[in-house]
């Protein structure tokens, strides 16, 4: 296989078990050197896709085009090309940290000195070279998923799936996760990342798609996203009467709903400071003006709050 880079294309993906459709009808292109984002709640279809777009998961209807091989029917081949980073670590505890890595490059025909070299490689780029006769379990949470990282670019994917990689990890190490998802992106690499974290979304990704209940419901870029649903600004006001704030919300024509023990209301694009000001009046015990994120794009579209 050439160095040439590789498109990945999906085709109206479905999964049905039964009647029961858990994906419907995904269609999106992830081109070289772009970070794409599946973003939805647990049990909107996001790992199904994955397992689809990846080869494991046999679509009930569509396919997938990777470069020349069309997935399912010649996935074996396409994975050679491809790197994955499932939700669980599924580490070899009774390997090394450094044989963790030149084992595996068994699978992709890579042995003796180069698998070596490749393993080498590896914990040197994701800062692990002074782990790497240490066992598993000695490992921490962020160093493991930097080694389940390293194990999936053994193969130097053109392509690689991170399946909500970041999970149950403490704010540094998400961050080194984070520096090394944007290295792969800059050396061309084509990254597909599902999450519920939408900071992380929100800075690393190219382009977004929303699941929900196993369909897009909508994409676009972060910025774009944002703009479009909600607008620049948000305000949360707590300890004041829904039906004021509702009030307020129909008078200014803007986006607005409950969540937790507090209110969140659109500015408008055109005046933030009328209704602001109208806000202001209210003399809530808590109130805050900030710039709107994705968290507010998902509360409005699903109902619900992620993470």
């Amino acid at each position: 296989m050439s160095d040439e880079p590789l498109t990945l294309t999906a085709y109206d993906l479905w999964k049905c078990y039964g009647d029961r459709p858990v994906v419907e009808g995904i269609n999106f292109t992830l081109h070289p050197g772009e970070i794409v984002g599946l973003l939805g709640p647990n049990g909107a279809g996001k790992t199904t896709t994955v397992g689809m777009l990846y080869g494991l998961v046999i679509p009930t209807r569509g396919f997938v085009q990777f470069g020349p091989w069309q997935i399912p029917a010649q996935g074996k081949q396409a994975r050679a090309q491809m790197g994955i980073v499932t939700q669980e670590d599924n580490l070899d505890p009774d390997f090394t940290v450094f044989e963790n890595l030149s084992h595996f490059a068994h699978h992709y025909h890579i042995t003796g000195v180069k698998a070596r070299d490749r393993a080498g490689e590896l914990l040197s780029l994701v800062k692990l070279q002074d782990k790497a006769q240490a066992q598993v379990d000695q490992l921490s949470g962020g160093m493991k998923r930097r080694l389940v990282l390293a194990r999936a670019l053994i193969n130097r994917p053109k392509i690689v799936f991170l399946d909500e990689p970041t999970t149950g990890l403490d704010p540094d190490a998400r961050q080194e996760f984070w520096r090394m998802v944007t290295q792969l992106k800059a050396e061309g690499c084509g990254v597909l990342l599902t999450t519920h974290y939408m900071d992380e979304a929100q800075r690393l990704c190219d382009r977004l798609f929303l699941m929900q209940q196993g369909k897009v419901i909508d994409e676009g870029t972060p910025a774009v996203l944002i703009e479009r649903v909600i607008g620049e600004e948000v305000a949360e006001i707590e300890g004041v009467a829904v039906e004021k704030l509702q009030a307020l919300s129909q008078s200014f024509a803007v986006w607005g709903r409950q969540f937790g023990n507090g209110y969140l209301l659109a500015l408008p694009r055109d005046n933030p400071e009328a209704l602001w000001h109208q806000i202001e009046t209210l003399h809530a015990p808590r109130l805050t003006r900030r710039r709107a994120n994705l968290e507010d794009v998902f509360l409005r579209l699903t109902g619900n709050l992620l993470g």
